[in-house]
């Protein structure tokens, strides 16, 4: 069965190039712009991983990850980061927040999925 991701990034080309290529890959992709609409997208879609923009508008990334930690439905799904924020301080910040991995944008395509098929315990 594949594996599902929920992709949270509210810049429209991110979210898409982010979401076709993990298509393209064989996973089951659920997208969402909306931060404030992200757990209980999370919770319905149910995923296997959840990749996580930091910078969203009226919510935090950092306290979408903290509030998907606390949720006894979402705590087990692992948070990949990807951000703009590359800051000295800024990755350890996040992952302290509950973020299993991170990248900082730009996102090259290579490392992208060798940080989701990490995650995911996927070979190859």
């Amino acid at each position: 069965m594949a594996k599902r991701i929920l992709v949270v990034e509210d810049n429209d080309l991110n979210r898409k190039l982010f979401c076709d290529v993990l298509k393209a890959s064989g996973f089951v992709v659920e997208p969402c712009a909306d931060g404030e609409l992200a757990l209980n997208g999370a919770r319905a879609f149910d995923p296997d991983l959840v990749i996580m923009d930091i910078q969203l508008p009226n919510i935090s990334g950092m306290d979408l990850i903290g509030q998907m930690k606390r949720d006894g439905t979402l705590s087990r799904v692992p948070v990949l980061a990807v951000t703009a924020y590359a800051g000295k301080g800024d990755e350890e910040k996040i992952r302290s927040a509950g973020a299993a991995g991170y990248l900082s944008k730009p996102v090259s395509i290579g490392p992208f999925m060798r940080a989701v098929r990490e995650l995911l315990d996927i070979r190859g």
